[in-house]
């Protein structure tokens, strides 16, 4: 199940907590206006007969009723009857069949079939030997209906306030959380680009929306100055290092050179100088390696790029590195399988660089008698070339890593006795390839042997012409 984000989580619990005080409100309004209907309702009944005693008259010993009494107001029938309780003028609701007896100054509850009514009876005295009977009657029933249309249509109105509140608080989540995705989206060009001196931006320079989530972000934008002028220092000082360390390494081979070419040396002594002109050489080619990745780094390397045929030159490095791997003497064999004719806009220098890197690899860590396969051909707009070693392999957990600067992936993976293996190799190869507008990757089992295979843009001959116009 895929993961809600932080915008619909907050959302969510917004909606619902709204919903929920909404409804709790509701719920109490409800019920305490249930009550209040009720209690009105008989106010308003013994009110309406109480005034109604202003409309009854006895003038020269005949009653009299003013047209109010007759009149329906806030839904109360009024009727009078006389000390026999004989029905004298008024109205009787539709439906109220019964005929109860009188109860002075008293409100009843009576139901009639499916309706229930307030019955309030009241007692008024005319004359000295005079006295006359007031009902008043209403409806229960169409009271609580009046209620219960008005309880419907807050429930219809429910689910349109949870949509705009939903609405709303995503609005505003969305807002809220709007510099959160701008780190985010920063931090993820940082790790695409490997570019430090990219920043948030999002700086509140008036203050006024000054919170924790722009704090979050002045930190970050701080904390990438600094790494960014940390890693400008390292680049600086390796290639300062480098170049100070290159001239007296050459003057340490130069001197070797002349020592071996005294013939008075003792097998010893000899063995001795070849063995400190080699850690020299392997020094040599460290720096070298130390070298162009610092020009890398800092956009210095040059690259010259070139319509070249691939193919041959694949082919011929191939060859070269077959013949140093039998020179070694483990028995290691190299062959190829190249499509002809492959063609690519390349540095020449850079491409025999990587190729160079990947296959020597690829015998250093081969077995005895091992073999080594290299392949190029063209898939679709790409070449895919491919070194595969039968060698002693990669443990998966270290396999990620072995693009890194320095990294060796274990003691084990140390190559044949003597070789020297500083771990800048593959680094390298990953930026020629990617410099090249390619990708590079690298699948192993440990005991079975490893597979690194590059990807580069092919050119077709009209491309071709097209660059040379």
């Amino acid at each position: 199940m895929k993961r809600l984000s932080l915008k619909i989580k907050l959302t969510v619990l917004y909606t619902f907590f709204m919903v929920l005080v909404t409804c709790a409100a509701l719920a109490i309004l409800f019920s305490l206006s249930s009550r209040e209907v009720l209690s009105s309702t008989q106010s308003k009944l013994e009110r309406r007969v109480q005034e109604s005693t202003d409309d009854i008259l006895l003038r020269n010993g005949e009653l009299k009723l003013e047209t109010d009494f007759y009149s329906v107001t806030q839904d109360v029938y009024l009727s009078l009857y006389d000390e026999d309780m004989y029905f004298l003028y008024g109205k009787v609701p539709y439906g109220f069949d019964s005929q109860p007896e009188f109860a002075d100054g008293q409100t009843r509850s009576i139901t009639e079939g499916n309706t229930e009514w307030y019955v309030y009876d009241m007692s008024f005295r005319l004359a000295e030997n005079y006295t006359v009977y007031i009902r008043g009657i209403t409806s229960v029933t169409d009271a609580e209906a009046s209620f219960t249309v008005t309880l419907r249509f807050a429930l219809i109105l429910l689910p349109a306030l949870v949509i705009v509140t939903a609405f709303i608080g995503y609005r505003f989540t969305r807002r809220t959380l709007m510099p959160v995705k701008k780190i985010t989206d920063t931090v993820r060009e940082i790790r695409a680009d490997a570019d430090l001196s990219r920043r948030i931006g999002i700086t509140d320079k008036g203050g006024k929306h000054r919170d924790e989530i722009y704090t979050l972000a002045d930190t970050f934008d701080g904390m990438l100055s600094e790494l960014d002028e940390a890693f400008q220092r390292e680049k600086q000082f390796t290639s300062d290092v480098s170049h100070e360390l290159r001239t007296p390494v050459s003057v340490v081979l130069a001197q070797c050179s002349a020592c071996l070419e005294d013939e008075t040396l003792s097998p010893q002594q000899r063995e001795q100088i070849m063995l400190i002109q080699k850690k020299a050489q392997d020094m040599s080619d460290i720096i070298s390696h130390l070298l162009f990745l610092s020009r890398a780094d800092q956009g210095r390397q040059p690259l010259h790029k070139e319509y070249l045929n691939l193919s041959e030159l694949t082919g011929m490095i191939v060859e070269e590195q077959k013949f140093l791997a039998e020179e070694d003497g483990r028995g290691v064999t190299v062959d190829s399988r190249i499509e002809p004719d492959l063609h690519a806009w390349a540095d020449e220098t850079l491409y025999i660089r990587m190729l160079i890197n990947l296959i020597s690899n690829a015998v250093t860590y081969s077995k005895e008698n091992g073999h080594v396969s290299v392949s190029l051909k063209r898939s679709g707009g790409e070449i895919i070339g491919c070194v595969e070693d039968d060698g002693i392999g990669i443990e998966a957990e270290y396999l990620p890593h072995i693009w890194e600067r320095f990294y060796r992936a274990d003691t084990s993976r140390t190559g044949r006795k003597g070789e020297n293996h500083s771990g800048l190799g593959l680094s390298m190869v990953k930026w020629i390839v990617q410099v090249h507008g390619g990708d590079v990757k690298a699948e192993s089992r440990p005991g079975e042997g490893s597979r690194f295979t590059f990807a580069l843009p092919a050119e077709n001959g009209e491309a071709a012409c097209e660059g040379k116009d």
